[in-house]
């Protein structure tokens, strides 16, 4: 029982302040999520197939969980919720049923949020103010906006790596282990929605104190990964049939349609879209869009990238806040998960390219990295007032051009739905 409440303490507020904010995010997203889904059809619409709006594939996410290449346990994961959405509908796929998808994402999100001012304030130990400042900055990026609205398996990818980043931090700062329910519930969950996330839930096991001065410890952890890999790929494999030669046949169809290289310079797919997409929206694209058998055209958005060269600016001293980080706290081993964490999208996105032309969609798998670095920068300057102060107006600015420039290109995508979805 202590450890079923311990472990709720941790995925839901446990305190006013928490609790604060879990209800400010869940207003202020919700808001957005109730407008769009009660008079747009983007969100869910049966005759859009894929890409209605940056490349989110809304639909088949909701009917399938998605491409099981990719995706593997998912299915399992949105039947739940569509069952659920189409029983408060009344069976019906109208502006019920997307409100209850865009809802539920809102819920998702706002609990993600928590997790993040969780880490900030509980593991790095920050004052109030500097937690909520970067908690608040964190919370206008591009990725929590898109997918507090957004029913995909990258929304509830975001609170589970959130949930398990934090708990995995606890642990290892009191000098314990990540157990093996932890590391089961992190590889079905966390490597079911997206198959390549599974290896941030053993990253923690390298940073567990003196464990390869101790074979018994080694023994252990081997053992963690081997039984939640064995639970995985029995789940993965029974989806399949056992047919894994299909696996092999779609991964790498899938490689070769999402990696081949576009018109844009890679440095700018990079700097545009990958980090800078997922925070700070850039101009927009129309295209022209059709299902498979033609019999419906529709307009779909994507981002395009920088048009000036403040967007390039703004997120040029975020990378830089972000490596200064690193190298103020190169000895601590949380922030090493963190990097290892995230140097795992930049190899499969930046340097095999998957997905590259597309990357905005994918911040549900590290934004929450950026938050997380900034706090661990202002700890090492903690008894450093003048640095301080300089982090935190530099941080006060971040924060007012990200909030203006976001709103404006909301209101734009509003602009669209009116124009294309009402």
């Amino acid at each position: 029982m202590n450890k079923i409440l311990s472990f709720l303490k941790i995925i839901f507020p446990s305190t006013k302040t928490e609790g604060f904010i879990f209800l400010f995010f869940a207003i202020l997203y919700g808001a957005n999520a109730w407008f769009i889904a009660e008079n747009f059809s983007i969100i869910y619409d049966d005759r859009i197939p894929w890409d209605a709006y940056f490349s989110f594939d809304n639909r088949a996410i909701i009917q399938t969980g998605g491409g099981f290449e990719r995706h593997p346990l998912s299915n399992y994961f949105f039947d739940q919720i569509r069952n659920f959405a189409l029983l408060i509908s009344g069976n019906h796929y109208n502006s019920t049923f997307r409100l209850v998808l865009a809802l539920l994402s809102t819920l998702i999100i706002s609990l993600a949020n928590v997790q993040i001012f969780k880490y900030l304030h509980n593991i790095i130990r920050l004052p109030l103010k500097i937690s909520l400042l970067i908690l608040f900055f964190y919370g206008l990026f591009v990725t929590n906006i898109l997918l507090s609205f957004t029913p995909e398996t990258y929304t509830y990818t975001l609170l589970f790596l959130s949930i398990f980043n934090y708990y995995s931090a606890k642990q290892i700062q009191d000098e314990k282990t990540v157990s093996f329910g932890a590391t089961i519930f992190g590889s079905v969950f966390i490597g079911g929605l997206t198959i390549t996330n599974i290896v941030k839930v053993y990253i923690p096991f390298l940073f567990e104190k003196k464990i390869f001065w101790n074979w018994k410890k080694i023994g252990i952890a081997v053992s963690k990964v081997a039984v939640s890999a064995g639970i995985f790929i029995f789940l993965f494999l029974l989806r399949l049939d056992f047919n894994i030669q299909n696996f092999f046949t779609k991964t790498e169809e899938q490689y070769d349609k999402f990696s081949t290289p576009k018109v844009t310079p890679l440095w700018d797919m990079i700097c545009s879209w990958f980090f800078g997409g997922n925070i700070l929206f850039s101009n927009y694209e129309i295209r022209d869009y059709h299902n498979k058998d033609k019999t419906f055209y529709y307009k779909a958005l994507f981002m395009d990238v920088y048009s000036s060269i403040i967007p390039y600016i703004f997120i040029g001293v975020i990378l830089l806040m972000l490596i200064w980080s690193i190298f103020r706290n190169y000895k601590n081993r949380l922030v090493w998960i963190l990097v290892i964490s995230f140097f795992v999208d930049i190899l499969i996105h930046c340097v095999l390219k998957f997905g590259l032309h597309t990357s905005y969609i994918y911040g549900g798998h590290f934004i929450f990295v950026y938050p997380l670095l900034f706090g661990w920068l202002f700890f090492s300057f903690k008894d450093k007032k003048m640095p301080l102060t300089f982090l935190y107006g530099t941080l006060m600015i971040l924060t007012v051009y990200l909030g203006f420039n976001n709103f404006y290109r909301l209101t734009e995508f509003y602009q669209f739905l009116e124009t294309y979805y009402k």
